[in-house]
């Protein structure tokens, strides 16, 4: 009970020394705040940004291994060209595995074309990316269609002159028509529209983003189309499925084993290919938002550290002014710690009352954010209570050094001032 009414005390006489002097006390919670400020709205940030991005990946699932000739990670100036000199997944890759996998729910090709010239009417649209893919590509990355839908089995393996199109496209060649079922011409060939991709927009989180895209089916793009191109950033990706209840470490060893023997590699050559996860993403952008949070922790700790000199500045001049004070309670029997937690939980008053200022000032930041941006921050009641902790924490800090030279006072002296 003593402890509750001494930490009764502390806070009300935190209230009176803030009271008493409103600029000096303003000025030190402002420091506290804009340190709480600083890391919480960061950690808010990288939070956000986190569960999007993960999100966006975890949407296709945990068993997809992508067959890419560059790794996920593990890239840097050193190797960049040895990954680059790898040749790109080809179709031919893709049929022998396909017949091979029985692992495999599904096994999925789509090679890059680069940009082309599409033509309706008198309309132009240049610099539109061009791919090729296979069948079950929409089964494998669930693409949603604004209107119309993706190859059927006979269009596909008839080489059908029919296309699926971005929303740009869409808008840019055939404005406010219904672009399903409409003909637009690519090379002198024309193409019948069957599907147009749900408009991505600007989120930067979408697995794909098709606005500015045109697909063919790969007999098609076979016909018309040059699947040999090799720019940089083109050529073919092999994505694969892994059937429910087929160990994903397991099904990698086994693509491992079959590529390499399609592609002729002796024992000893190393792969020229690379199999790639979502897990292998996962783990990376765990490091970089590690090393966000941490960046946030540091430029709010230089606010948090001039906070703190504030913080202390007070408790001492309190000390001083009380001192008189100090040495009465002491006389009349006031234990030595009583002294200490008085000054402490005053001091952690004080810092929690700036962290709540910077808690405050997060969330308009939030809010303003959200409806100007058009971007979701959420302030979750975890990042709320690591700001309240770390405000608790840097009055413990703060005051323990005022606090104790308190509780050390000799009670003679200090009556005499």
């Amino acid at each position: 009970m003593k402890v509750l009414k001494i930490s009764w005390e502390a806070i009300q006489q935190a209230f009176y020394q803030m009271g008493s002097n409103k600029i000096r006390t303003f000025l030190s919670l402002l420091g506290i705040a804009v340190g709480i400020f600083c890391i919480v709205a960061v950690f808010a940030a990288v939070d956000s940004l986190e569960d999007k991005v993960k999100g966006s990946l975890e949407s296709l699932g945990s068993g997809i291994i992508f067959v890419h000739k560059l790794p996920f990670a593990k890239i840097n100036n050193s190797n960049f060209y040895k990954y680059m000199r790898r040749p790109n997944p080809s179709f031919r890759d893709y049929k022998l595995l396909k017949d091979k996998l029985k692992g495999a729910d599904l096994v999925v090709y789509s090679a890059k074309l680069g940009r082309k010239t599409f033509r309706y009417k008198d309309i132009v649209m240049s610099d539109v990316y061009l791919s090729a893919v296979t069948d079950k590509y929409a089964d494998l990355f669930g693409t949603e269609f604004e209107y119309g839908r993706f190859y059927s089995y006979s269009e596909y393996h008839g080489g059908a002159s029919v296309a699926v199109i971005g929303a740009d496209v869409a808008e840019t060649l055939f404005g406010t028509l219904d672009a399903v079922g409409r003909k637009f011409k690519y090379k002198g060939a024309s193409l019948r529209v069957i599907g147009v991709f749900k408009k991505t927009g600007n989120d930067p989180f979408a697995i794909a983003n098709y606005d500015h895209l045109v697909i063919f089916s790969m007999p098609l793009a076979a016909r018309i189309a040059n699947l040999k191109t090799n720019f940089f950033g083109g050529g073919g990706s092999l994505m694969l499925k892994v059937k429910e209840g087929v160990d994903l470490e397991d099904m990698k060893g086994e693509i491992t084993a079959k590529l390499r023997a399609i592609r002729h590699l002796r024992p000893k050559e190393e792969d020229n290919f690379s199999l790639n996860t979502i897990t292998m993403v996962t783990n990376m952008l765990k490091g970089i938002f590690s090393a966000l949070n941490l960046s946030g922790f540091i430029i709010g700790g230089f606010a948090m550290l001039v906070g703190m000199v504030s913080i202390a500045n007070i408790m001492f001049v309190s000390v001083k002014e009380r001192t008189s004070i100090i040495g009465v309670k002491m006389a009349l029997g006031a234990k030595r710690w009583f002294i200490l937690l008085e000054f402490l939980v005053e001091s952690v008053v004080l810092s929690i009352l700036g962290g709540l200022l910077g808690l405050g000032l997060v969330r308009v930041a939030v809010i303003f954010i959200s409806k100007a941006f058009n971007y979701e921050i959420g302030l979750s009641m975890r990042n709320i209570l690591t700001g309240i902790l770390i405000s608790a924490i840097v009055g413990i800090l703060s005051g323990f050094i005022p606090a104790y030279r308190a509780s050390r006072l000799d009670p003679v002296e200090a009556i005499r001032g």
